[in-house]
């Protein structure tokens, strides 16, 4: 078949499913656009699919590649065209009269390639060329779409981490002898690169001089680092800042404009933010939409819809450009401020309808948002003068650490405001301490939990802070619930919510407080004042729309219901329980809930399912902190099931069943406790419990989590 594609001067790595797709828009479709940023290897997807179809004979009037790269004159596109197609035209006519002539009556496929530059004139052209010969098919490759009726397009993204390190490894060639010996920095590299088959390529040529350490090192400065293509290379694709640098020249002022500022934001974006942050006498507000659209259009940002609902990304290499032109212009601390300013406001929104029917959408929201508060704790830490600001962003987002199984980070990010120079301001510092000691009573680090609550309420008394005081004595409530000490917690947690009631506080750490202080209550023997108390939360998260808190109550209810011996009304309570607290990824709440699960499903006759879901949480646990907190009274419910899982099954049995649990991650924890053991799992004939449950441990258990945990405990006990 006639054609004037170019050969591959190297192998064509991945891409399988993006070429399948462009193969079967080909036969769809005459018109087919690849977009997607510059490095993304638009280019040379499209030759490849080219390549194909002219070696499999589909196009009776050949494959022709018109290379408009070059071009900057309108005038000369068509010339460009005439060329690729080698035709020759030594009349008067004009070259569009000569193409139109020559593919009136003919069906090949025209690939145009790296038209961005002169995207209108080669719109019309095509328009003009699709119109009067039906038989033509254009694949046309580059940052913008042609927009014409008809025109399919296929957004190429960057590559998977699959073919990204398979690209990376193939261009190594020699100079990366062994990647199987550092894989982990292979794959490091190719995600700080954003998959981009460019930079990969670029960053693969420089492992002649460098080990793939000090390439992984020096992408910091990736725009020095990556330079010096091959010979044979496009010359706009030399280097990344110059691929990068093409699409900001094909930008307008406006479009240049918004992609500075928009560098400011960490992770995904919304309309709503950039509204706020990106605006200025330069550009308007009522401009932003359309400007986000441009630079959607030239895939500088991308699109992702997600439970947050339709939000925006910038690839890393793309903002860190955009971060250079916005430092040049002087206008960069004032829009990091912005985006502080914008993401405070956004947490202070999250806390307080995470007391609402919004709770859910909260949780979503939030994980969505997490790189851009990272961000804004960060640049508040870099002045003392705002040090209040990260205090009081870390601290407001206690629901996240807690609420939404991030403890871990909480941990982090509390013990870093809280270590930075800087002075308390409306009680910022004091907020930040009374959650970094609840973070710390739920990861059993007693010893924080100590100096953060007592430090807390010193203050708070000394500062005549209510507030501040009555958080510090609930979570010291708690901490007593954890460490065994009924009594003192019961004490501590009735003043906490007389306290809270006094100040007019309601919210779901109140609730909490009364969850807690069932568990309390529960431990010491009083089961039915636990279930009454528990109601009434039960009844006030119903009329607020709270589902959080709902998850612990439902879990000391279960626990009520088991001690009752009604298994199937504690199995209905914490399987709901368990719904609640995966849905919004509460380690904490899961682990407590399929450690009581268990001890249901052992004396409901199932031991087997017991040892899978005390396997599943064994795994858990050191994702939350401290195993069972170290508490007695948790720990009870634990010892308790294996012991009469053990008698039923037998300890080999037991050990093949809880290492099953083990091998299984959250999720499918969480899909086992809800449906179920599996026919596999079952055990022929296997006999009743027999006996009455446990006496009540003079130990009780946990706080929030821990009180779930303290039910899981008195469970054990019983």
């Amino acid at each position: 078949m006639r054609s004037n594609l170019p050969s591959e001067l190297n192998g064509f790595v991945g891409r399988e499913r993006e070429l399948a797709a462009l193969d079967g828009l080909l036969g769809q479709a005459r018109l087919i656009t690849v977009v997607g940023v510059g490095g993304v290897g638009k280019s040379r997807l499209a030759l490849r699919a080219a390549a194909v179809a002219a070696a499999q004979e589909r196009y009776c009037d050949g494959v022709w590649l018109a290379d408009l790269s070059t071009v900057t004159d309108p005038d000369l596109l068509d010339h460009a065209v005439v060329e690729a197609l080698g035709l020759t035209d030594h009349t008067t006519r004009p070259p569009r009269r000569t193409l139109l002539d020559h593919l009136a009556e003919r069906a090949p496929l025209l690939v145009l390639d790296g038209f961005e530059q002169l995207v209108d004139a080669c719109a019309e052209l095509v328009c003009a060329l699709l119109r009067r010969s039906p038989g033509l098919r254009v694949l046309a490759a580059g940052r913008l779409p042609l927009r014409l009726d008809g025109e399919r397009l296929l957004a190429l993204a960057p590559m998977d981490d699959e073919d990204a390190v398979a690209l990376f490894t193939d261009r190594a060639g020699g100079a990366l002898p062994a990647p199987a010996d550092e894989p982990t920095a292979v794959r490091e590299v190719c995600r700080r690169l954003d998959g981009i088959p460019l930079a990969l390529e670029l960053a693969a040529g420089r492992l002649g001089a460098l080990s793939i350490e000090q390439v992984l090192h020096r992408l910091d400065d990736r725009f020095r680092l990556l330079t010096c293509g091959g010979r044979g290379t496009v010359a706009r694709h030399q280097t990344l800042r110059t691929t990068i640098g093409w699409s900001h020249e094909l930008c307008s002022p406006p479009q240049r404009l918004l992609w500075a500022r928009l560098s400011v934001f960490a992770g995904q974006f919304d309309l709503e933010a950039v509204e706020y942050i990106c605006v200025g006498p330069d550009l308007p507000p009522e401009d932003v939409l359309d400007v986000l659209q441009e630079l959607l259009d030239h895939s500088l940002v991308v699109r992702e819809d997600g439970p947050a609902g339709v939000r925006y990304r910038m690839l890393d290499t793309v903002r860190e450009y955009g971060a250079e032109w916005l430092a040049a212009t002087g206008d960069a601390d004032r829009l990091h401020r912005r985006h502080r300013d914008w993401y405070l406001g956004l947490a202070t929104w999250c806390e307080l309808d995470w007391f609402s029917p919004c709770q859910a959408e909260v949780a979503v929201r939030v994980e969505a948002e997490l790189p851009n508060l990272r961000a804004a704790m960060d640049y508040s830490l870099d002045s003392e003068r705002d040090t209040h600001l990260a205090q009081y962003l870390a601290g407001t987002l206690w629901f996240c650490w807690v609420g939404c199984g991030r403890l871990a980070e909480g941990r982090h990010w509390l013990g870093l405001v809280l270590e930075a120079e800087g002075g308390d301001h409306d009680g910022a510092r004091l907020k930040a301490l009374w959650v970094l000691g609840y973070v710390s009573v739920l990861r059993g680090d007693t010893v924080a939990a100590i100096a953060a609550l007592h430090e807390c309420r010193e203050d708070a008394e000394r500062t005549g802070d209510l507030v501040a005081r009555a958080y510090a004595v609930h979570r010291t409530g708690c901490l007593a619930l954890v460490c065994d000490d009924m009594p003192r917690a019961e004490e501590l947690l009735r003043a906490a919510l007389a306290q809270y009631e006094e100040i007019g506080e309601l919210n779901s750490n109140v609730l909490m407080a009364r969850v807690e202080l069932a568990l309390a209550v529960a431990f010491r023997g009083h089961l039915d004042e636990a279930v009454v108390m528990c109601e009434h939360v039960v009844e006030i998260c119903a009329e607020h729309g709270e589902r959080w808190a709902l998850a612990y109550a439902l879990y000391v209810l279960g626990y009520a219901a088991w001690h009752a011996k009604d298994l199937g009304g504690a199995r209905r309570l914490l399987l709901e329980c368990l719904e609640i607290d995966h849905a919004f990824h509460d380690l904490l709440g899961t682990v407590l809930a399929l450690e009581l699960l268990a001890l249901v499903a052992v004396d409901g006759g199932d031991p087997a399912q017991a040892a899978v879901l005390q396997g599943a949480a064994e795994r858990i646990w050191p994702s939350v902190g401290l195993p069972l907190f170290g508490s007695a009274s948790f720990n009870a419910a634990h010892v308790l099931c294996e012991r009469r899982a053990r008698e039923r099954l037998g300890d080999g049995a037991y050990e093949t069943f809880r290492q099953r649990g083990t091998g299984l991650d959250p999720d499918e924890a969480v899909a086992r406790a809800l449906t179920g053991s599996g026919g596999e799992d079952a055990v022929a004939e296997v006999p009743a419990p027999h006996g009455e449950p446990a006496p009540t441990t003079r130990k009780p258990a946990a706080s929030r989590s821990v009180r779930s945990e303290g039910t899981a405990g008195r469970s054990a006990e019983r």
